[in-house]
């Protein structure tokens, strides 16, 4: 019997898991941008102050493992913006992680939104930073976005933490680039853990000793 209980338990987990990533837009928490929950630090306030960049389209795809002939070219997410670590960050956790004998964390994280239209991605990118400290995301990006209403998505993928939000005008009903949100969340569902931050060092904007053009690399 309680072998039978706890395979249904690990089931119904499963299940209620896969839901969550599966869900129409429609039922989507969407709370006000000053309410929903923002970057999580625990008790390492140090990492406040390591930096992310705003991605490229073409690092997105990478980053999800998502090939460039998925439905559409590689500008596949019009109404997506994306921040990921600094060649900074990633080096700062190796050394913070080493400095505390291991105790240190070593997950980054990185910053989705996916806007509800091209048009609102493009006003905020106006307003968002080209870079800025991981402790500043929660007020300027998050809590800055006046007048909107966001649902967000939270996935462990190893060294890597990956918040998404999706971003609608408030009052607003449905989520018009649910197809773009449903892609996202699925790939990133789907993508095995991150045991090293390498695939951060490859992207074509970081710049580092251990980057090596594609030319280069092993077929």
């Amino acid at each position: 019997m309680d072998a039978k209980e706890t395979n249904n338990n690990n089931n119904n987990k499963k299940q209620k898991h896969k839901h969550t990533n599966h869900q129409p837009s429609s039922t989507y928490s969407f709370k006000p941008s000053s309410e929903v929950k923002g970057l999580r630090f625990g008790g390492q306030l140090i990492v406040k102050s390591f930096t992310i960049r705003r991605a490229r389209p073409i690092e997105i795809l990478r980053l999800l493992s998502l090939p460039t002939t998925h439905h559409k070219p590689p500008h596949i997410f019009p109404s997506t913006t994306a921040f990921l670590p600094t060649n900074f960050t990633i080096l700062a956790h190796h050394a913070w992680h080493t400095l505390t004998l291991g105790l240190g964390t070593k997950k980054s994280k990185v910053v989705i939104f996916v806007f509800e239209s091209q048009t609102m991605k493009v006003a905020v990118d106006r307003l968002f930073p080209p870079e800025i400290p991981l402790g500043e995301v929660n007020r300027k990006l998050i809590r800055g976005l006046t007048g909107c209403e966001m649902a967000r998505f939270k996935f462990r993928k190893g060294c890597i933490t990956f918040y998404v939000y999706a971003v609608r005008h408030k009052g607003n009903i449905g989520f018009s680039c649910a197809d773009d949100l449903r892609v996202i969340l699925e790939y990133v569902v789907a993508l095995n853990d991150f045991m090293d931050h390498t695939a951060m060092l490859a992207m074509p904007n970081q710049r580092s000793i251990n980057f090596a053009p594609p030319a280069a690399m092993a077929h």
